[in-house]
């Protein structure tokens, strides 16, 4: 199948073009090539508008009015996963906040069968907690929170069809904890924190390969105790960041990019059930969340994850850091795969990779999704058209 690209800017990992002939084999990218003046089977007009490669974000907790602490079945996902698709979120992980060991037993099933049914975009699941500093527990409740013990080390390091995320709090956790879940292959990020400098350099010493959301619920960076923020910024891991205009200051973002650089950092959502729905307020875990000028908030004022998607998310971060467009999709795409260790089968629009991407117009809104070749979202169906 021939996809012709025109009128536009591609972002490859080389260079933008502003058209290209597409080849998809199977899910895959085939080739990609000049724009030909032959019979395409499909033609997607960008009207100065952008490609991308489809976004991964690797914190999603809900969407289309389902919250997947409440709903960890296929279904849920399969729901979850089809309301991100429309704002160009391609891969994704479905998260569960702190919660029982039933639950996260229950939650990891569910994954694996959505991976098995071929549900679109599922790369596996992020496990949020329980194990972190009340201290830092931010929206998750305080009950809940609880050690790392050995049956819940044995759940997570079982083997799954999909790539396990767990965020824990390291000065909660023994270092030889961390070593044993990344040993079998779980990608450990420290969030919910309130670990010293040291610590965190324990952890990260011991297998600890990221930082959940930086900056937010972790201990702050001083002159004399830079803490997980000092510690994320003085090494090499990979940090997420929530740029949503609300969980963090303009500045924290720009001081992020010059610090870590768009290889390093990482788009995420963080987001609620309220993500492509209409829906002003939702229920967590026996509490209302209310969604005002579009930030979740709990009625003391506590931030409750985001009504944010990856489109805005890199939109936000073109507005605030000057960063390109092809950079910020770095951020969106590109590092998020690396970090997951799945570079090698999505993540940039190369040749052998998935043919996942999104269109998005002059404003940087999303058109079109496409998933492993196939077209699921089209907002312009005018400047679509195929016969597949």
């Amino acid at each position: 199948m021939i996809v012709r690209i025109l009128n536009g800017r591609i972002a490859t990992p080389r260079q933008v073009l502003d058209s290209a002939d597409i080849a998809v084999a199977g899910e895959c990218i085939a080739a990609i090539g000049p724009a030909g003046s032959g019979r395409a089977d499909a033609t997607i007009d960008l009207d100065g508008g952008w490609l991308l490669p489809g976004f991964i974000d690797c914190q999603v907790n809900g969407g289309g009015g389902v919250l997947f602490n409440d709903h960890a079945d296929l279904e849920a996902i399969a729901a979850i996963g089809a309301a991100h698709a429309g704002f160009g979120t391609t891969g994704f992980l479905p998260t569960l906040i702190s919660d029982t060991a039933k639950q996260i037993a229950a939650a990891l099933d569910a994954v694996d069968a959505a991976i098995v049914q071929g549900v679109p975009g599922v790369l596996g699941i992020h496990i949020e907690g329980p194990f972190i500093n009340a201290v830092k527990r931010g929206i998750h409740e305080a009950h809940r929170i609880r050690p790392l013990d050995s049956d819940t080390l044995a759940l997570l390091t079982a083997p799954r069809r999909g790539r396990v995320m767990v965020t824990l709090a390291p000065e909660q956790c023994a270092p030889e904890d961390i070593a044993t879940l990344t040993r079998h292959g779980v990608i450990v990020s420290a969030g919910h924190s309130d670990a010293t400098y040291d610590a965190a350099k324990r952890a990260i010493h011991a297998g600890l390969s990221g930082v959940t959301h930086l900056f937010n619920a972790m201990s702050p960076l001083h002159h004399r105790a830079p803490g997980l923020v000092g510690a994320a910024l003085d090494s090499d891991i990979w940090c997420g960041l929530i740029v949503d205009d609300a969980h963090l200051h303009p500045a924290a973002v720009r001081i992020a990019v010059k610090a870590k650089g768009v290889h390093r950092l990482m788009l995420v959502t963080d987001a609620m059930p309220t993500v492509g729905t209409d829906a002003t307020e939702f229920m967590l875990q026996g509490k209302r969340i209310t969604v005002r000028n579009g930030v979740c908030v709990f009625s003391d004022g506590t931030l409750a994850g985001t009504h944010l998607d990856m489109a805005s998310a890199l939109r936000n971060t073109v507005a605030l850091t000057g960063l390109s467009v092809a950079d910020a999709a770095t951020m969106a795409s590109t590092t998020p795969a690396h970090f997951l260790s799945l570079s090698d089968q999505r993540g940039s629009l190369e040749v052998g990779l998935r043919a996942d991407w999104v269109s998005l117009d002059r404003d940087l809104r999303p058109t079109g999704t496409w998933i492993g070749g196939i077209p699921l979202h089209s907002d312009a169906p005018a400047r679509l058209s195929a016969s597949l």
